[in-house]
């Protein structure tokens, strides 16, 4: 690990959130600790408080999450919170997405040494992969962009009545505010701020829930997957 950053000891808390994952958890916030600071993807500061800031901030999230859904984590970074979320679920069938290459390398090193098999890494910004990826259940992000911006990229992701599960801090509330035409504007049918991590987090973890309706982004972003549809139908007749 880095001389100048000390990771602490896994709280006891991690051993019950993580569960039979929890090696696999604490091998996760070494590689943070050390090749995730040398690579410049998590600042040194934040080194001593990647488990309650971070990783389990992340983790609880999987109380809002649905049991067996698809999962599309925007400008994953470091993996969070998809990692994380991967480790305490199974269940979910998760793609990191993420545009820099330097992440995505680092992405598919953790995905292969942790064996998160429901994990796909992809390199690639939301608005690029629209129509290429299969519509997912659930968009989640972490300090990513305000949430109007978040909500136009996350939003066409979406299977029709999906939602958007954002980390969020404390401006939460003011966000959901100001974005409320741009969600409507996208086909958002319900915007909550929730607050998960009970027990784990202190502070608890803030969470925004966009619902979408039947059109997803709305009626430009239904046209322009209804089309990325035809081309890759016409791609395999020719194959």
């Amino acid at each position: 690990m880095t001389e100048d950053a000390e990771l602490p000891p896994a709280p006891e808390e991690a051993r019950t959130v993580f569960g039979d994952r929890f090696t696999d958890a604490v091998r996760y916030a070494e590689l943070l600790a050390d090749a995730g600071v040398q690579r410049g993807l998590i600042g040194p500061r934040e080194v001593p408080r990647l488990w309650e800031r971070h990783l389990l901030n992340c983790a609880v999230l999987s109380e809002v999450v649905p049991e067996g859904v698809t999962v599309c984590d925007v400008g994953s970074g470091a993996g969070l919170p998809g990692i994380p979320l991967a480790l305490v679920r199974p269940d979910l069938k998760i793609t990191l997405l993420e545009p820099l290459l330097r992440r995505t390398n680092f992405l598919t090193e953790v995905v292969e040494l942790l064996g998160l098999d429901h994990v796909t890494v992809v390199r690639g910004r939301a608005e690029e992969v629209l129509g290429k990826l299969p519509p997912v259940h659930v968009v989640t992000a972490r300090a990513v962009a305000p949430l109007d911006r978040l909500a136009a990229w996350g939003v066409p992701l979406l299977r029709p009545y999906g939602e958007m599960l954002l980390l969020k801090g404390d401006t939460a509330e003011e966000e959901v505010k100001a974005a409320g035409s741009a969600l409507s504007k996208l086909g958002a049918v319900g915007t909550s701020v929730l607050h998960v991590g009970e027990g784990v987090v202190d502070p608890l973890s803030t969470v925004v829930r966009v619902e979408v309706g039947e059109s997803p982004g709305g009626v430009r972003f239904a046209a322009k997957r209804a089309k990325a549809a035809r081309t890759g139908r016409a791609r395999r007749r020719r194959g």
